[in-house]
């Protein structure tokens, strides 16, 4: 029985140094299209290190599909496994949902003030057009 640990420290924001490299290194990694194919087949199932290869042999070589799982799982968006001679990769959903809901938390709350003052715009402009 193979026990999976994955360890995910819940942010409430976003302004400490460690949490901004954090973010930076998700979105760095999802910038990616292949990084983002691999993330595809990895949504579904695990998978091995050979299997992911077998899936990108056209496209990429093995050394390139290597340095793309190293930096998905510096990111924290792959967990890594060894079994006997086989090395497993799966998705961490959870560090992925988890960084970018408290990524977005901290983005839109800042732009309400802005969304609300054009609002605010809109409707004055609204307003002087109804009273000529």
């Amino acid at each position: 029985m193979v026990v999976k640990q994955f360890v995910y420290s819940g942010r409430k924001n976003l302004t400490d140094q460690g949490d901004r490299m954090s973010v930076d290194k998700i979105f760095e990694a999802l910038s990616s299209a292949p990084r983002r194919r691999i993330l595809a087949y990895l949504s579904k199932t695990d998978m091995t290190a050979g299997e992911i290869v077998q899936r990108f042999a056209d496209a990429m070589s093995q050394p390139a599909i290597s340095k793309h799982l190293s930096v998905l799982e510096n990111a924290g968006l792959v967990w890594r496994e060894k079994q006997g001679q086989n090395v497993h990769y799966g998705l961490k959903e959870d560090a992925l949902t988890g960084t970018l809901v408290h990524f977005l938390a901290e983005v839109c709350p800042r732009s309400r003030p802005i969304r609300r003052e054009s609002a605010e715009a809109a409707s004055r402009k609204k307003a002087g057009r109804s009273a000529k």
